[in-house]
C-alpha cells in the first residue's frame, strides 16, 4: 500500500527510526492495552473493511501493483475513476445492509470501520466516524447511491474532518455489535485492510472486544 494507516491512526511517525524508539519507549513504560477488532466472515480487521465500490477500486489497484510504490494516491485515484466510469454498475443496489435495530436498506458501497480515518491522502486523513475507536464498537458508513453528488459530499465532509453527516443517500450506524451484508444478483467485492478478497453472496461482521493486546506507542519528547 501507500501508507501504513493503523500505525499513523497510533500516532506512529513515518520515520521507521522514531518509530521504533516510540515503541521501545512503550514498552519501557508498560504501555501495553487491549483493543477490539472487527471480524467478518472468520476473519480479523485491524482498521475496515470496504465492500462494493471501495473493493473494487482496490481491486484495480491491484491489477497494477508493480506501480503501487511509485505513483502511490494518484493510482488510487485513478482507479476510483476508472472503476466509477466503466468497472462498476451504479445504476443498481448491489447489497442489502442490516444490523440490530435499524431498518435494513440497500447500498452500493459501505465501510465498516474499526477505527479512524478510513485512509490518508498525503498528510491528510479522510475522516469518516470519530466514532470508530479501538474501544467501541464497529461503525459501518453506506452510500446508497453512486451519484455525483453523494461522492462529493462524502469526500468533502471527510477531508473537512468531523466525519460524515447522514442523510437520504448516506447511511451511518455506530456502536455496531454485528452487521449484515447479504449480496443482490451475484457476489459482492469486498477488501479488508487494503487487500481484495474476491466476492462473496454474505458478509457477516461483528466486533471482538479486547480481541488483541498491543504497545501503544509512547508519545514522542518533545
Amino acid at each position: 500500500g501507500s501508507t501504513n494507516v493503523f500505525a499513523r491512526t497510533l500516532g506512529m511517525p513515518n520515520d521507521p527510526v522514531a518509530a521504533v524508539r516510540q515503541l521501545a519507549d512503550g514498552i519501557a513504560a508498560g504501555g501495553f492495552e487491549p483493543i477490539g477488532l472487527g471480524k467478518v466472515n472468520g476473519r480479523y480487521f485491524c482498521f475496515h473493511t470496504g465492500v462494493g465500490y471501495d473493493a473494487a477500486v482496490v481491486k484495480e489497484v491491484e491489477r497494477r501493483a508493480s506501480l503501487k510504490r511509485w505513483l502511490g494516491h494518484p493510482l488510487f485515484i485513478y482507479a476510483s475513476l476508472r472503476t466509477w466510469v466503466a468497472g462498476y454498475d451504479r445504476h443498481q443496489p448491489h447489497f442489502s445492509v442490516s444490523s440490530p435495530g435499524a431498518p435494513t436498506i440497500d447500498g452500493f458501497f459501505t465501510v465498516v470501520l474499526n477505527t479512524n480515518p478510513y485512509t490518508y491522502l498525503g498528510n491528510r486523513p479522510l475522516d469518516l466516524s470519530p466514532e470508530a475507536t479501538l474501544d467501541r464498537g464497529l461503525v459501518a458508513v453506506t452510500f446508497r447511491t453512486l451519484s455525483v453528488g453523494a461522492l462529493l459530499g462524502g469526500l468533502g465532509g471527510a477531508l473537512r474532518g468531523g466525519g460524515v453527516k447522514p442523510s437520504d443517500t448516506l447511511d451511518l450506524r455506530t456502536d455496531l455489535s454485528e452487521l449484515q451484508l447479504t449480496a443482490i444478483g451475484g457476489g459482492v467485492p469486498y477488501q479488508l485492510d487494503g487487500d481484495y478478497l474476491g466476492e462473496t453472496e454474505r458478509l457477516s461482521f461483528r466486533h471482538v472486544p479486547e480481541a488483541v493486546k498491543l504497545v501503544r506507542p509512547a508519545a514522542p519528547l518533545p
